[in-house]
């Protein structure tokens, strides 16, 4: 199983939250960032149903694959304040 990390970050004048080198939203306070960061956190691992997605990896080469809605990550938010 998959296990993604929300680290809550100063960015761009303000926080966000960053998986991996993707940054969210920038929000004005570091609570409204950790809040949305354990909203998004939440939804992520809750089931749905499968559906086909396509996504482009670090290389630029696409790839198209059947997600189960039941293969869910785990989450953690991760705040160093």
């Amino acid at each position: 199983m998959t296990d993604i990390t929300y680290d809550i970050v100063e960015h761009d004048g303000g926080w966000a939250y960053k998986v991996g080198a993707t940054f969210s939203e920038t929000f004005p306070t570091h609570e409204a960032a950790l809040k949305a960061a354990k909203t998004a956190a939440a939804e992520q691992e809750l089931p749905g149903e499968d559906v086909g997605i396509v996504y482009e990896d670090k290389n630029a080469v696409w790839h198209g694959e059947v997600s189960d809605g039941d293969d869910r990550p785990t989450t953690h938010v991760r705040d160093t304040k």
